[in-house]
């Protein structure tokens, strides 16, 4: 799948089939985001894999927004460098590079923001001075999610010729 195709079609998957995701995939995943760019190249992040379901199940319990972390195949959180400048952009960069080659795998994810960060940390032994970003499960999506579509504003709404105001098409 090209990248604009994966743009595109790319939905956030919360339904997972059972079905693991191999191990050569999550790599690919993983070095999508290591190949993120990132402010003055400092690559501040921490990317941990999480399989155990276990853990995963107790994550899930932590997030208020995403119980479904138990059903995942797998799980990456990002944790960046205490002194890092811009964090939230630096980890976004390399979780859309992530989520882009997951989804053109054949693998689903969402960003799930809403979880204890400090008791989060503490299960995974993330020092208490980085910064928890994101918890993001991936796995195979099921029929369901797959036929989910985009919902967005169309162009004319938020583009712009020079000016703001300006509509970028005419007419």
């Amino acid at each position: 799948m090209d990248v604009f195709q994966c743009i595109k079609t790319r939905v956030a998957v919360r339904d997972f089939k059972p079905d693991p995701v191999p191990e050569e995939v999550v790599q690919k995943i993983l070095e999508a985001g290591r190949l993120a760019p990132s402010q003055r190249n400092r690559q501040q992040w921490h990317f941990i894999v999480v399989r155990d379901k276990g853990t995963l199940k107790q994550m899930g319990s932590l997030a208020s927004t995403g119980p479904y972390i138990v059903d995942a195949s797998f799980a990456i959180v990002i944790a960046m460098e205490p002194n890092a400048r811009l964090p939230q952009v630096d980890a976004a960069r390399a979780a859309e590079n992530m989520l882009l080659v997951a989804w053109a795998e054949g693998v689903g994810t969402c960003w799930v923001g809403g979880f204890d960060r400090d008791k989060v940390k503490e299960l995974l032994d993330i020092p208490q001075d980085m910064q928890l970003i994101t918890i993001m499960p991936y796995g195979y999506p099921k029929e369901e999610a797959k036929r989910l579509k985009k919902r967005r504003k169309p162009l004319e709404q938020i583009a712009y010729r020079e000016r703001f105001g300006v509509k970028y098409y005419e007419g």
